[in-house]
């Protein structure tokens, strides 16, 4: 009888720990994912520097094996788990998966898989592309839409993935999750960001075509990953994370050397020239936490008409005026770096860098321009919030 009473008594304390060690460990497998994201963003920056400073000499520059061993390790997690979860029988993580081909697995594994698989297949493509029609003939191209494609899918999968780690742990765990889930949805919003790079160069930042691309791409993704967080800054810390890279990398480039190997050259390079400041995001991502917040209770197009206007006029009020700064000469140093230009822009030569451009003719065409955007961030923060509350409820 008495060990009858011991018995039960001891193996729910032995258990308890082996739960709870499983409950705060985050998958190697998605670890392994965000290190494939890690090492794709530093290629895909650098692959930005390397066309500036010195051109696309062959297909096997080191950039772009970076970016495809960054898609190639995202490819090696979201297989090994699938295949894991399939060979799994009637393990816990198979029951919380979805079915694909007679495959089972996390949802979001299955749309990294793919975004992997795009990626890698860009790569000859893009090769392909530059033989039959020149080097850098156009940044945007099928075989740069189709990288931009397959990493945005690894992302958008990714963070699915987190999405339903984070219904099924614990509070320790969720809180580690979250960190995780807002980092890899700063790095969509890098990719978003030098989607726009052409539009949001500082001599377009007087112009209204500047701010549609701002309203059209970023709050979609920012707006996404702080409602689908769940965190009270959400988008503040995503746009916070998004500047630290920003500023790492403008910083840090121009200390390695690196010299043109094609032409015409206008400028003698003699290190990497990174792609700009970062765009100050971080202050409209605050004031739509703030309205995030004040709004919690009320339905998603309220949110979105205030939110979105409230994020482009913050932006308008920040990015406006910096412009000027920036196009002045305290900021032509290595902190803003303004008097740094890719080897085939005529820059001093052809044009003057230090003018703002002029892409509206007219007043009525500047005021028309704006009110698109307007427009397009009530569209675009709308889709940003469905967006997000999909992954709030992502379970498999």
């Amino acid at each position: 009888m008495s060990q009858a009473r011991i018995v039960p008594a001891v193996l729910p304390m032995q258990s308890r720990p082996l739960v709870l060690a499983e409950a705060v460990s985050i998958p190697r497998a998605l670890w392994l994912m965000v290190a494939g994201m890690i090492l794709a963003l530093v290629g895909g920056t650098w692959d930005f520097a390397w066309h500036m400073s010195i051109g696309r000499d062959t297909m096997w520059v080191p950039p772009h094996v970076m970016v495809q061993v960054g898609g190639i390790l995202v490819g090696i997690a979201a297989a090994y788990v699938i295949l894991a979860t399939t060979l799994a029988g009637s393990a816990p993580a198979r029951d919380a998966s979805v079915q694909v081909l007679g495959l089972r697995g996390p949802g979001g594994a299955f749309i990294a898989l793919w975004g992997s698989i795009a990626i890698f297949a860009s790569e000859p493509f893009d090769n392909w592309w530059h033989n039959a029609y020149g080097l850098d003939v156009k940044m945007i191209n099928p075989p740069h839409s189709l990288l931009f494609l397959g990493s945005l899918a690894a992302k958008v999968g990714a963070m699915a993935w987190i999405a339903s780690a984070m219904s099924h742990s614990t509070d320790t765990l969720r809180d580690r999750l979250r960190w995780l889930f807002l980092f890899v949805g700063s790095l969509g919003l890098i990719q978003f960001a030098k989607l726009i790079v052409a539009a949001t160069l500082t001599e377009n930042m007087h112009t209204a075509a500047c701010y549609l691309a701002v309203a059209v791409f970023i709050p979609s993704i920012l707006v996404a990953t702080g409602w689908a967080a769940v965190h009270k800054w959400g988008c503040t810390i995503a746009a916070a994370i998004y500047t630290a890279i920003g500023l790492g990398s403008e910083w840090l480039l121009p200390l390695f050397p690196a010299q043109p190997k094609l032409g015409p050259v206008y400028h003698n390079v003699t290190h990497l020239i990174p792609i700009g400041f970062p765009l100050l995001l971080i202050v409209p991502a605050f004031v739509a936490d703030l309205l995030l917040q004040k709004l919690e209770q009320r339905s998603f197009w309220v949110k979105a008409v205030c939110v979105g206007p409230a994020f482009l006029l913050s932006f308008l009020a920040v990015q406006w005026p910096f412009a000027n700064f920036l196009m002045s000469p305290a900021s032509r140093n290595w902190v803003f770096g303004t008097a740094y230009f890719a080897y085939g822009d005529p820059a001093g030569f052809l044009y003057d860098p230090y003018k703002f451009a002029v892409a509206e003719k007219t007043p009525g065409a500047f005021l028309l321009t704006m009110t698109i955007a307007f427009v397009a961030s009530i569209v675009t923060t709308r889709f940003g919030l469905a967006w997000g509350n999909w992954m709030r409820r992502v379970r498999r």
